[in-house]
């Protein structure tokens, strides 16, 4: 039995996205990403948390960033965004050690708001 390919063409593995690097503006790598989320009823990415921060993963602080504000660069081997450390300090976040809720919709508009405005 074949293994399946968990990355083609334009298709990746969710296993493979995360860890993936990020790089803002400047192609400096600001973090990584840690997990996608996905939109149960669409099946669409909506967000990217990004572990940012911290020394060896310890004390990293994450960010949720819309699945958009990502684009994939194939020279970087990761994902481009134009935000800058500074600009991503200002983002929503929550601390390793506490949650997301994902189920709140302020929290959601609060995160759509900030990169409407800061990737602009």
């Amino acid at each position: 039995m074949a293994v399946e390919d968990r990355e083609t063409g334009n298709l990746i593995g969710s296993d493979k996205v995360q860890g993936t690097a990020v790089y803002g503006a400047g192609e400096k790598k600001i973090g990584s990403i840690e997990r996608v989320m996905i939109d149960k009823v669409s099946g669409k990415v909506s967000y990217a948390v990004l572990s940012f921060g911290g020394f060896l993963g310890i004390g990293d602080d994450h960010y949720p960033l819309p699945w958009q504000s990502l684009k994939y660069d194939q020279n970087l081997g990761g994902y481009v965004t134009g935000l800058t450390e500074d600009k991503l300090r200002g983002a929503p976040k929550y601390a390793g050690n506490t949650s997301w809720n994902w189920s709140d919709p302020a929290g959601a508009r609060s995160v759509d708001d900030y990169y409407g405005n800061a990737l602009t």
